[in-house]
């Protein structure tokens, strides 16, 4: 999952003298950070090493990552007028760094790269909210009042997604995952009417690559229904409930992936392993990527991670 170096000493030396976004802008450095929890845990894929608030910032659109705080917009979206501030993304023009890294990345990896980007409700929060936000109160306000700039708005998020992530795929990632960490405030109806055609959109317009479609949603147990429907190879499962009945929700032609509690990495050996092994019993062995169910966590100690990817790659079926 994202966000496994944060719990690295290696990373952490890097942002010693390295903001987040000089990482991302820097392909040397994205790269390295990208190998590191590949080196050091053994893991079956890497996942580019960026942030979801990078095409934004190729548009020109002013974000600074604030440490402790997250994504910051100087001038944050409000109605109609704003929206033409999302132009369509020309990769190669406006974020080359990111292509570069993954140019370099395919050169030294011998693991799958998993390229990514955040999804549209999920980068409209942020436009709209000015930063991270307990609510979401004034996007889904905006949401409500005025559907047609709503529709307006993720759409072209759709499209700018769309361009980055198929540019990634040609550059050499070989899967794409959409993060939608912000959609779980958002009830099923208006999943249906608001959020899912951009989704769909962009997974439709993925489908001719031949590569692996991610969607992965945060506290979205009750939208998984209509999550099987996006168009998604496979759905990203967080902690809050077991993979069995998830897949009776999701159905079953798509893959699932998840879903052990990040927390659970902080616990005893003892109980880690029990954990873990119930996540694999309830994924049933078959059409289910293992992972976590969020990032990784910072306090996690490496050690840990390491025993995990052994666990898993030893288990048997027996528990």
């Amino acid at each position: 999952m994202r966000q496994a170096g944060r719990s690295l000493p290696e990373y952490r030396r890097l942002k010693e003298d390295h903001s987040i976004l000089d990482l991302c802008r820097k392909p040397d450095l994205a790269t390295e950070v990208t190998l590191q929890p590949v080196r050091r845990l053994g893991v079956d894929a890497a996942i580019l090493f960026s942030d979801i608030v990078v095409p934004l910032m190729g548009l020109g659109i002013e974000v600074d990552i604030v440490p402790g705080v997250g994504p910051v917009f100087a001038d944050p979206l409000r109605g109609k007028g704003d929206v033409d501030r999302i132009r369509q993304l020309d990769a190669e023009a406006d974020v080359p760094f990111v292509l570069e890294t993954i140019r370099q990345l395919v050169t030294e990896l011998e693991v799958p790269l998993i390229g990514f980007s955040g999804a549209p409700f999920t980068l409209a929060c942020y436009l709209i909210e000015g930063g991270p936000s307990k609510d979401h109160a004034r996007t889904k306000a905006l949401m409500y009042s005025d559907p047609s700039t709503w529709s307006d708005l993720m759409m072209r998020l759709a499209e700018m997604i769309l361009a980055y992530t198929r540019a990634q795929v040609a550059a050499g990632a070989r899967a794409i995952q959409l993060f939608d960490s912000w959609i779980g405030v958002v009830g099923r109806d208006d999943f249906e009417a608001h959020v899912k055609p951009a989704v769909a959109h962009i997974l439709d317009g993925l489908q001719d690559l031949d590569v692996p479609r991610i969607y992965f949603g945060l506290a979205a147990g009750e939208l998984l229904s209509s999550f099987g429907s996006l168009g998604a190879d496979v759905i990203g499962i967080d902690w809050r409930i077991p993979l069995d009945e998830a897949r009776e929700r999701i159905g079953s032609d798509v893959a699932v992936q998840g879903n052990l509690d990040p927390a659970t990495c902080l616990a005893s050996t003892a109980v880690l392993d029990a954990r873990a092994q119930e996540v694999l019993r309830r994924g049933g062995g078959t059409g289910h990527v293992f992972n976590l169910g969020h990032g990784v966590l910072p306090q996690t100690d490496p050690a840990v991670l390491s025993h995990l990817v052994e666990l898993v790659h030893d288990w048997n079926g027996d528990g």
